[in-house]
């Protein structure tokens, strides 16, 4: 078993910035990619970045390109995310998801471990 705690959301203006850390622990070893999803109120989870956890690959959702960055460290088995210029569109409860295996990226079924979730709002 993998357990995941984030943490780093809050309240924030529009254009402004936050960093969302996610704490992996247990089974770490197993883990070949871990991501971060997206729900906000009334609609379906979506996929936000993802890392390959060996290779440090990076993978992104067009609605955060280029103003996201996803970094891991292994040494202390976590993630972080540096959001930017952010909007009230980006208002959600953001998940820190991780996967055993390299079957996909952006499908939340891909994920086999998932964090309880830390709420950003963006105020306009």
């Amino acid at each position: 078993q993998v357990q995941l705690v984030e943490s780093g959301g809050g309240l924030v203006q529009a254009g402004g910035s936050l960093r969302l850390s996610c704490a992996a622990s247990g089974r770490t070893f197993s883990l070949y990619r871990m991501g971060w999803f997206r729900q906000a109120p009334g609609k379906e989870r979506e996929f936000v970045a993802a890392i390959s956890w060996p290779g440090g690959n990076t993978y992104y959702a067009d609605s955060v390109k280029g103003r996201s960055a996803i970094s891991r460290d292994n040494a202390k088995n976590t993630v972080n995310r540096q959001m930017n210029r952010l909007n009230p569109e980006d208002t959600a409860v953001y998940y820190c998801a991780a996967a055993r295996r390299a079957i996909g990226i952006q499908g939340p079924n891909e994920y086999d471990y998932w964090g309880q979730g830390t709420q950003v709002t963006v105020s306009s």
